[in-house]
């Protein structure tokens, strides 16, 4: 029976993490991003990107808990499983944002977001950038002994940040779905685009990414000896299952004739220019 290792007498895990339950995650996102890649090569999706580096991120956290599994006395598998399966949804979410304002342009419902459309995708994701170089940093500095403390509660900052950020952008979402609804534009009424259909889209995800976030901050606010990190079935239910839910839900409900639509508007806004 695999028993915990210390590391230079500092223990880097509460238990012996599963094998069996990172390799179906691995499978899991594995396949979610293989799917995620064959449709922006497809649709020319390149906004989702960012999505599909999130994927990534996950299946090499998890590929990094199954290799701890036997060597929880190393440094490098709790780094790696631990620094990217904490960033992994902060890359989902720059895309999430990103589809929001191409959502706006596609109806040409500018004048009904409460936030300039310009500024929109800017504000989001430089939050997100912010959340990311946060949370990134901390979770380096929470493997040294030294700097766990300091480091825990950069990442409770860092998931405050992404929380923040996610509860505003729910709000302009609701506001702009609301106020489409009273007074919709004539793109609006095209049934190809679609666009509460991908707005309640976002909302879904958006929310999941929420609960998850919440979960991380309780873990950390908890601490090293708190119940969410002394066990591991509240990651795999509150984190992992949620962000493969996240990329089920995105994948199913993809944004492709957003992709279409933008494009032919600002191919229309160069040809009015050019006249």
């Amino acid at each position: 029976m695999t028993e915990l290792q210390s590391y230079g007498g500092y223990y880097l895990w509460n238990y012996v993490p599963s094998r069996a339950a990172a390799v179906i995650f691995i499978l899991l996102f594995l396949g979610a991003t293989a799917y995620h890649i064959a449709k922006i090569w497809k649709l020319k999706t390149y906004f989702c990107i960012c999505f599909t580096i999130g994927g990534i991120f996950e299946v090499i956290g998890y590929c990094a808990r199954g290799v701890a599994h036997d060597r929880t006395g190393q440094i490098m598998p709790y780094s790696i499983q631990s620094v990217f399966i904490l960033l992994g949804p902060t890359l989902f979410a720059a895309s999430v944002y990103m589809v929001l304002g191409r959502v706006i342009v596609a109806v040409h419902g500018e004048r009904h977001c409460p936030i300039r459309v310009r500024w929109l995708t800017k504000l989001f994701v430089v939050g997100d950038v912010l959340s990311f170089v946060i949370q990134g940093g901390a979770a380096g500095m929470m493997v040294s002994s030294d700097m766990a403390s300091m480091g825990n509660t950069l990442v409770i900052v860092g998931l405050f940040v992404q929380i923040t950020m996610f509860g505003l952008f729910i709000v302009t979402a609701i506001v702009f779905q609301v106020r489409m609804r009273r007074r919709p534009t004539a793109e609006s009424f095209d049934i190809s685009l679609r666009w509460e259909y991908h707005i309640v889209t976002l909302h879904l995800v958006s929310l999941l990414i929420m609960v998850r976030s919440l979960f991380r901050v309780a873990e950390f606010v908890m601490g090293h000896d708190g119940y969410l990190l002394q066990h591991e079935w509240p990651l795999y239910v509150c984190d992992a299952l949620l962000m493969w839910l996240v990329m089920v839900i995105f994948g199913i409900r993809y944004p492709g004739e957003i992709a279409g639509a933008v494009g032919r508007h600002e191919r229309v806004k160069m040809s009015d220019m050019g006249a």
